[in-house]
């Protein structure tokens, strides 16, 4: 199951480098992930600060 960032977002950057498949990125002033791409392992989500990264 893929991760989503939700409307909490702040797009403060600090998701996208810890994704270790590279499935994070900005689009229209706020981050999103690539279902496509994401491996569900949640690094993202233990590193957001406004926990806006949730599963779907």
């Amino acid at each position: 199951m893929a991760f989503k960032i939700n409307d909490q977002c702040v797009n403060c950057g600090t998701c996208e480098p810890d994704c270790p498949v590279g499935a994070i990125s900005e689009q229209n002033d706020k981050r999103v992930i690539d279902a496509d791409k994401c491996i569900s392992c949640g690094s993202c989500a233990a590193e957001c600060p406004a926990e806006a990264i949730i599963e779907e």
